[in-house]
């Protein structure tokens, strides 16, 4: 049998994210049937010893460090993006110039007018066959597929709230350290464009409708933190008597949404005759919330029907069927069955997934994709919708929380 040509894979940041693509590039192929086969080939880092004992560690063949030594070499097919959003537009739009694929972790950019710089340059190079997507990874999720598939089928029947929640505590301690996720030049944004981006791109890609407005409120409750301290994970433990910087982001976002009005496989008819506008929403993200370590919820009421779902119990899905159990509530679906998405790649029934796999499906729908000639999903021009969102709740919250178009 011929095996499959080779993905020649140059990646940038080699950290949290570095590591979490790393596995996903190692593994995909070896539980995947792919039509081509990633190949770890080179990692680019600013710091000569971090990047070298990152290479070692993670299986990468090379190091750099130098981002744009990577889009120079002829045996790199794709530059995947794994740096703070303020580098993510001049890398990526240099990589598809020069005719590399590309993987750009979320948000795509810090402003809309990057991202928008991005999108142009994407659609160009698919015309020259060279394919990009930004890595919003929970829609690899299973449950949260799952969830998608029976929207689509028209489940829930037309949809009418979108609640979401994104919480943590990572940063609750006011003296855990200043990291560059906590600088507006750096990051973009704070928990908004972090872990409220996800929210977003996961409410309008399971419901298949846009926001199309909001209106918000941000909050930074810790001002200042250490500059330095004992770094552990995202967060860590600062000296409280040593010098401390601004911090120039969001700690909380809330915001309320309206969706646009949509002609969804579920709506029923009289939905459609009145008209009615698109679905409401809540959505909230926080990095204070003590005690929810990684609570990323999605709930959605129907005419017909309600899902819920939270990552802090990721291989289950809540859903209410109105018709068959209208006095039983919600039923817990365990999605660990080979016929829900994805899952039939890993183990038996029964034996969940992790974190670390929504990583790997993204690399088998990414790589599936590039070896079809076809475009893969989320698009650059999906998460310029996202960003387009992000901005307006900043526009809102800096405007009193008046309603802001998308």
């Amino acid at each position: 049998m011929t095996q499959p040509q080779p993905l020649r894979v140059g990646m940038v940041g080699y950290s949290f994210m570095g590591a979490a693509h790393s596995h996903a590039w190692r593994t995909a192929p070896r539980f995947f049937d792919l039509p081509l086969t990633p190949e770890l080939t080179a990692v680019a880092g600013r710091n000569e010893a971090g990047v070298r004992a990152a290479a070692s560690k993670f299986g990468w063949d090379s190091a750099e460090t130098d981002w744009r030594r990577l889009i120079e070499r002829e045996d790199i097919d794709l530059i995947d993006i794994c740096t703070p959003g303020n580098t993510h537009a001049e890398i990526a739009i240099a990589a598809l110039e020069a005719g590399k694929h590309v993987l750009c972790e979320k948000p795509l950019a810090n402003s809309v007018e990057e991202a928008e710089k991005m999108t142009a340059v994407a659609q160009a190079a698919a015309g020259r066959g060279v394919l990009s997507m930004c890595g919003f990874s929970y829609r690899r999720t299973p449950a949260l597929a799952l969830a998608k598939r029976m929207v689509d089928d028209g489940r829930l029947g037309s949809i009418r709230h979108v609640r979401a929640q994104y919480l943590q505590d990572w940063l609750s301690d006011a003296d855990a350290p200043l990291t560059w996720r906590m600088d507006k030049f750096t990051s973009g944004s704070g928990s908004l464009g972090d872990i409220g981006a996800h929210s977003i791109d996961a409410a309008q890609w399971i419901t298949g409708l846009n926001i199309s407005g909001v209106s918000a409120l941000l909050e930074t409750f810790v001002k200042e933190r250490p500059v330095g301290g004992d770094f552990v994970g995202l967060g860590g433990h600062g000296g409280s008597d040593g010098p401390k910087g601004p911090v120039t982001v969001d700690d909380a976002a809330l915001f309320t949404a309206r969706f646009e009005a949509g002609h969804d496989a579920g709506a029923d008819a009289g939905s459609r005759a009145n008209g009615a506008s698109g679905p409401i929403g809540i959505f909230e993200a926080t990095r204070f919330a003590l005690g929810r370590k990684n609570a990323m919820r999605l709930e959605l009421n129907g005419t017909k029907g309600s899902l819920a779902f939270d990552f802090e119990d990721m291989n289950s899905l809540q859903f209410y069927d109105a018709a068959l159990e209208p006095d039983a509530g919600f039923r817990k679906i365990m999605v660990t069955e080979p016929s829900h998405p994805y899952v039939g790649s890993w183990w038996p029934t029964g034996h969940g997934l992790g974190y670390e796999h929504g990583f790997t499906h993204q690399v088998v729908d990414l790589v599936s994709a590039i070896g079809a000639g076809e475009p893969p999903s989320p698009s650059f021009a999906d998460a310029l919708q996202v960003q387009k969102v992000l901005a307006a709740v900043e526009a809102s919250a800096d405007n009193s929380s008046r309603w802001q178009k998308v």
